[in-house]
């Protein structure tokens, strides 16, 4: 069970209008979202940060900020964001390939140069301690420019807070989230763990 169960959401309804933006992105509002919605500035801001964040604004594509999320979700253990990400970038448009082959992206062909300095950039930002370095560095300059850094490093630090809101809350993962998570991460042994709400 979770540790603080979520609200309906008919409970706030500026959450309820803001959270639309999940109908596209998950095809349903998130069991986090209504968790924060006990207070709804928070459920409020993080609704408007996700936004901003997932904006698109040069070269960095929706379904590659997914992958990034997916990434930083799978450093730090959180199935609920795994599910979520990959679910997201199945929704926005990755390619099957690179859904199917998400854990070996350093050396999948399905993958760019581009997207490998990405997602390694991912990968060492959410690590601890922190792994960013100059090499990160200077493989991400070789194909993004500042705008994009930042854009990839906003869609990182977001999933910081949804790593640890999700998985110290053990929120209940919604069935359409749990089939994308089996269907593309399963043959890595993908479970639901603690966000099986009848466990815990």
């Amino acid at each position: 069970m979770p540790l603080v169960n979520p609200l309906h959401a008919d409970h706030d309804l500026e959450t309820k209008a803001l959270a639309d933006f999940f109908n596209e992105t998950l095809g349903f509002c998130p069991n986090s979202v209504l968790t924060m919605q006990h207070r709804p500035a928070i459920s409020k801001a993080f609704i408007n940060l996700n936004k901003a964040v997932m904006a698109n604004e040069g070269k960095v594509t929706s379904a590659l900020k997914r992958m990034i999320a997916w990434v930083s979700s799978n450093a730090t253990g959180c199935r609920y964001c795994q599910a979520h990400a990959i679910r997201a970038a199945e929704r926005y448009g990755a390619e099957q390939e690179q859904l199917d082959n998400i854990w070996d992206y350093k050396t999948h062909p399905a993958f760019s140069d581009a997207e490998r300095a990405a997602l390694d950039f991912s990968l060492a930002a959410s690590q601890v301690p922190n792994a960013v370095d100059e090499t990160i560095k200077t493989e991400l300059y070789k194909y993004w420019n500042e705008g994009e850094i930042v854009e990839m490093l906003g869609v990182i630090s977001l999933f910081g807070y949804l790593n640890r809101w999700n998985d110290s809350m053990a929120t209940t993962l919604e069935h359409d989230a749990i089939d994308s998570g089996k269907q593309h991460l399963g043959k890595h042994g993908f479970e639901v763990g603690k966000h099986d709400g009848s466990k815990y």
